[in-house]
């Protein structure tokens, strides 16, 4: 929900220049995305330190937050991939945390959603597509060629079948990453566009528009940690090709 009040919905959505800086002789420019991505980093460190920090026997809330996250993760990736591929918990718990901290730090009035632009989300989406290829091959070597042409396909059709499933196999990172940007997108934009309304609809009661906005908050709240777990769902669906080769 960030952005200036007034204005296009889409202006929150636009990548200002905070500061040009240079890196080895290299120009790098410092922006609104960079800030948050930073933000989002540095929050989940901080979170899990001051969680973990002194644990006790008797669990404080963020410790108990903390578990839950770890658990909830540990048993998606065993339930979509297998108990194998407990070895890239790492990657899916990094993957949920900082979508999900990302997202609902996007929900701060006057913040900036990354994860409401395609390249934020295609690099996270082309990441977790790199490793599963590099993971599978390691397993599997060439056979892992054989998820291309499903087991029984007469000779005749094998060409057609190759072709299909190499390119629903590319697409994968593309659908992931536009679908996590889109619902972003939508739901930070209907959010403006109901919060223009409020002033101008003030004659029907100030305490209605205002929670209807209320509630519509709400429900996009829930929208970003949805968004978060499909996308940690989906990431374990695809991890499971780099344990066992589905045909």
């Amino acid at each position: 929900m960030a952005g200036k009040e007034g204005g296009s919905p889409l202006e929150q959505f636009r990548i200002n220049e905070i500061q040009d800086l240079s890196l080895f002789g290299q120009n790098i420019v410092f922006t609104n995305s960079s800030l948050f991505l930073v933000l989002a980093t540095v929050t989940i460190i901080g979170y899990f330190l001051f969680a973990i920090k002194n644990q006790q026997i008797v669990p404080t809330r963020l410790q108990v937050t903390a578990e839950f996250f770890y658990n909830f993760i540990k048993n998606m990736l065993i339930e979509n991939a297998g108990p194998s591929a407990i070895k890239f918990f790492p990657l899916a718990f990094s993957l949920f945390m900082f979508v999900l901290f990302s997202n609902l730090l996007g929900m701060v009035p006057y913040s900036f959603t990354t994860t409401s632009h395609i390249f934020t989300t295609f690099s996270l989406a082309a990441m977790l597509f790199i490793i599963v290829v590099i993971a599978a091959f390691i397993k599997h070597g060439f056979k892992f060629f054989s998820i291309f042409l499903p087991s029984g396909t007469p000779l005749w059709l094998a060409p057609l079948l190759i072709v299909i499933e190499l390119f629903a196999y590319l697409m994968r990172p593309v659908s992931l990453s536009i679908r996590l940007a889109a619902n972003m997108t939508a739901g930070h934009t209907m959010l403006k566009v109901i919060a223009g309304f409020i002033v101008p609809l003030g004659y029907l009661g100030g305490w209605l528009p205002l929670l209807f906005l209320v509630l519509l908050t709400g429900f996009e709240i829930f929208v970003a940690i949805l968004q978060a777990y499909i996308f940690t769902m989906l990431a374990c669906v695809y991890l499971s090709d780099a344990v066992e080769l589905h045909h």
